[in-house]
This record gives C-alpha cells, structure tokens and sequence, in this order.
C-alpha cells in the first residue's frame, strides 16, 4: 500500500535495508543486465584490474536504493534519481542502504529523499536523491 502524502514529515527515515550483494545474488544480477565482467563476478579478475575485489554494478547499486524505496511506499513512483559512486560496494561485503526526507512539496505533492549505501564501516560508497510520488 502506497503511502499517503500527508503522513509523511520532513526528516523521516525511511527503514534501513541490509541488501544480499553475495557473488551468487551479484552474478545473477549481471547475468540478467548482460554485463559478464570479471571486474563485478570475479574476485581474482577485479584485483587484477586493481581494485580491493569483485565490485558491485553500479546499476545494481541503484536497483538497491531503487527497492528501499519501494519498501518505504510500495506502489510510489520514483520521478527522478541520480547518484554519485564515491568508491565500490564490494561483493560479499554486508552494506546497508538508508535513506531520509529531506523535502516535502505539497503543490506537486512529490518528495524529495536523500539515499545512501554505506559499508560496515560506516563508510558511504553511493549517495543519492530521488523525487518520488505516493
């Protein structure tokens, strides 16, 4: 059930999500998209290019925040997202995806969230903004 317009505050969390980035979940994602990079399904192959390990997509890591918006309001509309990749998520690694009103427009009656996916260190990797309609 989608969420009604005015419950929601300026400020309000939405539920954090602890997404599966497993190398099985990863590889099937990749498998789907089409994108059989070892940089993104294999360990080995990805530190051979240079990084800490295999990488989640970037696309997979908006289909994350993606779903922690739905989860927030399933059935809302997602009118516009944009993120910025500040370093990898890594595969098999357990980050946790957050997100927060930031802005409330009742004219429109859209909302504004910031998203983020940060590591087990706290660390944010992905930050974002979506413009949804309930």
């Amino acid at each position: 059930m989608t969420r009604a317009f005015a419950s929601v505050e300026l400020g309000d969390d939405l539920p954090e999500v602890q997404p599966d980035v497993s190398m099985e979940n990863v590889r099937l994602f990749c498998a789907s998209a089409r994108m059989p990079f070892g940089r993104f399904t294999d360990h080995e192959k990805a530190r051979a290019e240079g990084l800490p390990g295999a990488i989640v997509p970037g696309i997979m890591s908006q289909a994350l925040l993606s779903a922690l918006v739905h989860r927030w309001s399933p059935g809302c509309r997602i009118e516009n997202m944009d993120t910025i990749f500040r370093a990898p998520v890594l595969v098999d690694s357990k980050p946790t995806c957050r997100g927060v009103v930031t802005n409330t427009d009742p004219e429109s009656e859209t909302i504004e969230l910031d998203l983020t996916i940060v590591n087990e260190a706290g660390e944010t990797r992905v930050v974002g903004t979506a413009q949804v309609r309930l």
